[in-house]
Order: C-alpha cells, then sequence, then structure tokens
C-alpha cells in the first residue's frame, strides 16, 4: 500500500527477449509481425527496447486514441521519425507540435475536399497512360507496378506535368532503396548508421538524388508559374493566421519529400496487397470488375461511385496497414491509463496491432470487406482503424490517397484478370519502413479468359 492507502501500480510488462546494445532489434528483424501480435496478451501497455532505445509499446485503442488526439503532449519523436527524418526533412508529417499547426494551414488549401475531384481526373490519366503498355499473359512486379502508377500520378497532380519517365523511374528506386535500409537503420546503433557501409552509401545516394529531382522541380515551377497545380498553390499560400509568410523553397522541397513518400510508397503498398486480395478472390474479382464497368460508364473518374472497392481498400489497409510501426516523444510527466509517463518517453504504436485484435474484429486475419458495410462495419473502427494516424497529425492527403488506391484498383480490375503465377517467391512479408508484400507478382489475361462469377474462391488468407 501507498502512503495514501491506494494500492500501487503494477509496473508495465517488460517484453521477454531483449539482448545488451541491441534491445528487442533480433525479433524485430527476424518476426516483427509474430512480436507484436504476442504484445496486447501482455498487457495494454508493454516496455520493449528499440535497438539501445528503451520504449513503451500501446496496444489498447483507447490508450492509443489519447496518444494521438493529445499531440502536445504525445509529439512526434523518437527512432522511426528521427530515421525518416534524415531524407524527409522538416515537414507536415515529422515537424514538432510549435510547428504544426503553421505548416498544416499552408497546406490545407492544396487539399480542399472540392479539389480532389480534378485530382481524380489526372489521376485516371496517368493509371491508363501507366497500364497501357501491359499485355495478355504479362507477369508483373506488383509493388513495382504500383510505384510507377503512383510516382506518375502524384507528380502528374503535383506539378501539373506529364511525368519524366527516367525521372519517374529513378524515384521508384531511390524511393525503394530508403524504404528497404530506414527501418533496419532505426534498430541499429548511431555509430553504425554513420559508418560508410554499402547500404549506408546507397542510402545517402538515393536520397541526395530523389531530393534533387523534387528541387528541380520546385525551380521549375517557382520559375514557370501556372494554375491549378497542387505545387503552385503550395508556392502561392501565406499563412494568413500567422506570420503572413509563404513557404520558401527548401521548405517546399521538405514538403513535396514527404508527399512524395507517402503518396507513392504508402499508397503503392496498399494496392499492391489489394491487387493481391483481388486474385486471391475470384467471385469479389467479378462484382469490383462490374462496380467499375457501372461506374465508369456512369460518369468517370469518380471514386464515390465505387464503394465495393472501396471496402476492399480499407480491408486491405487493415490487414496490412502500409504504415505499420510509429512512435512518439512525451514532452511532459503524463499518464497512460493507470501508469504514470515519464517526460522523454518513447511511446510506439502499430495500426498492425490494433487492426488485428480479435476482440476488435472478430477472426481478424479473415479477408471480409463486408466489415465496411454501412451497419457491418465494426462499432469499435472508429478509434480501432488507424492506418492514417488520429487526431490533429492525421494525415492530411488521407483522402487523396484513398482516391487514387480506389481509382487505380478499378481499372486494373476494370481492364485485367488477374491471378497468381504460382510463384514460390511470395511469401510470408517482413515489414521494412513500410509493409511491403514480398515478392508478388502477379499474371494478367483478359477478363473473358478469367473465371465466372461462380467460380469456387479459395479459404480467406490466413499467415
Amino acid at each position: 500500500m501507498t502512503a495514501t492507502g491506494t494500492p500501487p501500480t503494477a509496473p508495465i510488462p517488460r517484453a521477454a527477449g531483449a539482448l545488451p546494445l541491441l534491445g528487442h532489434a533480433v525479433p524485430l528483424l527476424r518476426d516483427p509481425l509474430g512480436f507484436l501480435r504476442s504484445l496486447p496478451q501482455q498487457g495494454d501497455l508493454v516496455a520493449v527496447r528499440l535497438g539501445s532505445h528503451p520504449a513503451i509499446v500501446v496496444c489498447d485503442p483507447e490508450l492509443l486514441h489519447q496518444v494521438l488526439v493529445n499531440d502536445r503532449v504525445f509529439d512526434k519523436g523518437g527512432p522511426i521519425y528521427d530515421r525518416v527524418g534524415e531524407f524527409l526533412g522538416n515537414n507536415v508529417a515529422l515537424c514538432p507540435h510549435a510547428q504544426h499547426r503553421r505548416q498544416r494551414r499552408l497546406l490545407q488549401p492544396a487539399f480542399h475536399p472540392e479539389l480532389l475531384r480534378g485530382y481524380a481526373r489526372t489521376m485516371a490519366v496517368q493509371i491508363d497512360e501507366a497500364t497501357s503498355a501491359w499485355h495478355e499473359g504479362q507477369i508483373i512486379d506488383v509493388l513495382h507496378e504500383t510505384t510507377r502508377i503512383t510516382s506518375r500520378a502524384l507528380i502528374a497532380t503535383l506539378f501539373g506535368t506529364g511525368p519524366d519517365t527516367t525521372a519517374v523511374e529513378q524515384a521508384t528506386a531511390d524511393i525503394a532503396t530508403l524504404v528497404a535500409s530506414t527501418y533496419r537503420r532505426t534498430l541499429q546503433p548511431d555509430w553504425l548508421n554513420a559508418l560508410p557501409t554499402p547500404v549506408n552509401i546507397r542510402h545517402r545516394r538515393a536520397s541526395r538524388r530523389l531530393r534533387a529531382i523534387i528541387a528541380a522541380y520546385v525551380t521549375e515551377q517557382r520559375t514557370r508559374g501556372g494554375t491549378g497545380r497542387m505545387l503552385s498553390m503550395l508556392l502561392d499560400t501565406h499563412d494568413s493566421e500567422g506570420d503572413g509568410q509563404g513557404m520558401s523553397d527548401a521548405q517546399c522541397i521538405d514538403q513535396v519529400m514527404t508527399f512524395f513518400f507517402a503518396g507513392t510508397e504508402t499508397t503503392a503498398v496498399a494496392l499492391a496487397w489489394a491487387l493481391h486480395l483481388i486474385a486471391t478472390y475470384p467471385d469479389l474479382e467479378h462484382e469490383v470488375r462490374d462496380e467499375a464497368g457501372r461506374a465508369f460508364k456512369a460518369g468517370g473518374a469518380d471514386p464515390d461511385r465505387l464503394p465495393l472497392t472501396r471496402a476492399v481498400v480499407t480491408e486491405a489497409l487493415r490487414l496490412y496497414p502500409p504504415i505499420w510501426l510509429s512512435t512518439r516523444i512525451t514532452t511532459t510527466d503524463t499518464a497512460l491509463g493507470s501508469h504514470p509517463i515519464p517526460a522523454g518517453t518513447t511511446i510506439v504504436f502499430s495500426p498492425y496491432v490494433i487492426h488485428h485484435r480479435p476482440d476488435l474484429y472478430p477472426d481478424p486475419e479473415r479477408f471480409d470487406p463486408g466489415r465496411w458495410d454501412g451497419a457491418a462495419q465494426p462499432t469499435a473502427a472508429r478509434h480501432a482503424f488507424v492506418p492514417f494516424g488520429g487526431g490533429a497529425r492525421r494525415c492530411i492527403g488521407d483522402q487523396f490517397a484513398l482516391a487514387e488506391s480506389v481509382l487505380t484498383l478499378a481499372a486494373i480490375v476494370g481492364r485485367w484478370h488477374l491471378e497468381h503465377p504460382g510463384s514460390a517467391d511470395f511469401r510470408t512479408p517482413k515489414p521494412r519502413t513500410t509493409f511491403q508484400p514480398t515478392g508478388l507478382r502477379l499474371r494478367l489475361a483478359s477478363p473473358a479468359a478469367g473465371p465466372g462469377p461462380h467460380a469456387q474462391a479459395p479459404s480467406p488468407v490466413r499467415r
């Protein structure tokens, strides 16, 4: 008993398996999903070590909601943000609370809902051009192709110009390099990240090249000017509620870098998983194709006409959230539940953990787009579906990304029947900076060659 007669709070349980200096780096590299899935059984909060950094993992959706909405106390920061910030810079996704409101105000006009319809038309053109070279019987590297599509769509929307093929391919390769190396760099000690190893050298070169590509577009836009492009709106906007200033070129480059990462890599990953799931369920593929045909015949690029396709994307985001691990830093002494949390504590949360809790999503490993069908939608989903974060720091481009994913999925399924070629290369995913499908390839066939509407669907996808 304490001096006041109140029973002492039990300490936060510690996850087993930490090693000196490495912490839980080994299970987080070998089997991160299995390790994370084991944590809710130990408590709503679990102590871990990210390399040499002690941290607290939040496994409960209500406690996570507290973290996400109180962004003054649970500020952006921690080893994940430190490593990602090395190449993305200071932007709306990574900046501290003190800078966030101003950055968000400057960016918000470019993401006004009324502009989304115009962006969707631009996306549709790029989706069609990117997939027009595909042919019957081709086996595509799914993540590479979805990254090409999202890169083209983002460049056209941001810069109002036809994408340069060389720039798209280089940007796609550099993003892949950065994604592959950043997660490991998060778990490694700083001294190892500083060494001139081949991986570190490739990481730095990719960062410099990608930033140079973005800088060239920003300089061209500043010189050429123009209207109706997302980038021109960013360059022209001023902070009417604050200092009245706009963004410098350097600040704009940092913002566009994060748009490029979120608008290409994370959207491409979500799309790749959705295509994998569509190829796994032929009945569903037929329904999505029918919906796409009706929607495009009725009026072209409008995600609102594609509710089933949107449900497929949403369920893919639940099963395989692209940003699967995030961190925060407490700025003052606080509490989570009954546990005191000191200032300077690293808080870790995983949308994957929340999305796979059986008490929130019955049979959570089962792929079921019907979860998102009106009255059937989970009652807990308001706080338990967090692929885009939450609170004031919720991703500013969430509706942009959803629209692009829905339109791309509908366009591809409307044109092609997709099937797994039986390749052994596609294996249990190993998350990197994003939750990528590893070795995913699909064979293209004309819809007439695919299974009919009554084909037998396989068993639900499980891991």
